[in-house]
């Protein structure tokens, strides 16, 4: 459950975690329907025998399917602005992607307030740095620098 918190609390976050997602497992079965959204049929991605011959021993998900969880993956989020009337995906600063996300692995996203910037008319960006995990696997899949505005 979000705790409701003033932008002066708010800043108080800044540099300290404020969501841990639950554990997702990436099936085969959402590789190949991301692969049909996208038209990015990549054998590493889809086809099951090649892929077992390749370097990673199995498919792997794309990565932008990776990144593209991470609405879904932050549902662990520990707050929200007091008297916010909405809030938008702005988009990112940095996306980087660390290590391959094998099929049947599970993650989950891990986020670092890092920027609160009150903007004119009743607006606050707010970045964040998005780390998502691979359960077992010391490397994460994914870093992404992400920004929220949120409409006060």
């Amino acid at each position: 459950m979000a705790t409701e918190m003033t932008i002066q609390e708010v800043k108080e976050l800044l540099g300290k975690e404020v969501s841990l997602g639950n554990w997702f497992e990436v099936t085969q079965d959402r590789i190949n329907q991301f692969a049909d959204c996208t038209g990015d049929h990549q054998w590493i991605h889809v086809d099951l025998e090649k892929a077992a011959k390749g370097p990673f021993g199995k498919p792997i998900a794309h990565g932008f399917l990776t990144l593209s969880l991470l609405p879904s993956l932050q549902s662990g989020t520990r707050f929200s602005v007091k008297g916010a009337r909405m809030g938008i995906n702005y988009g990112l600063n940095k996306v980087r992607f660390l290590s391959p996300v094998p099929v049947g692995s599970r993650i989950r996203v891990r986020g670092i307030l890092s920027g609160v910037e009150e903007k004119e008319g009743g607006r606050i960006l707010l970045t964040t740095t998005q780390t998502i995990e691979i359960e077992g696997s010391e490397k994460p899949a994914c870093v992404a620098e992400t920004l929220s505005l949120i409409y006060v």
